[in-house]
């Protein structure tokens, strides 16, 4: 009887690592594409006047566009590489 109870235990174990995968995937795509808005984003706000035919700030708010064109690239690059990286779930020791 043991041999029958070991056959359900591997099926279960395959469903739940197509199940990872899945999420693996799914949570990867969701991040690339987060992060090439993101990195969009911040090339638009350092692009504005070439790209709109107008700055998005005004000369006195340069400080405030460059502050919002470094966070926006960052975080999209974070996410980019968090998509590549895939590590969403934590190894317990």
């Amino acid at each position: 009887m043991a041999n029958l109870a070991s056959p359900n235990k591997h099926i279960m174990n395959d469903e739940m690592d197509n199940r990872q995968k899945n999420y693996i995937l799914m949570r990867s795509i969701r991040d690339y594409g987060m992060g090439i808005l993101f990195l969009g984003i911040g090339i638009c706000f350092f692009f504005s006047k070439e790209f709109f035919g107008y700055e998005l700030f005004t000369k006195g708010d340069e400080l405030l566009r460059y502050m919002v064109l470094i966070l926006f690239t960052l975080y999209g690059g974070f996410r980019i590489y968090r998509g590549y990286a895939k590590q969403y779930f934590r190894k317990d020791d």
